[in-house]
């Protein structure tokens, strides 16, 4: 089924609409509390679970969000 132009598409590995609360991303908010060096972690041990599950539970899905957490974690070691 192709979404009509009125309707918001879901994207569940870039911006999923539940981890986006009054316009705050989940990660954004993390950083503001625990920092950079925490989140990084979280990233990384993240992205290890998504390819660990990968084969059992959701596939590509899961492969391309262990890919965003290592992009997310590579962003924030360069001080983005």
């Amino acid at each position: 089924m192709v979404a009509k132009a009125t309707e918001k598409t879901t994207d569940n590995v870039n911006h999923p609409t539940h981890y986006n609360q009054g316009g705050i991303e989940c990660i954004d908010a993390m950083k503001a509390a625990f920092g950079d060096d925490n989140v990084k972690t979280f990233c990384h041990l993240n992205a290890f679970k998504y390819l660990w599950r990968s084969h059992y539970k959701n596939g590509t899905e899961d492969l391309k969000k262990a890919a965003w957490y290592l992009n997310k974690e590579i962003e924030l070691t360069n001080g983005k």
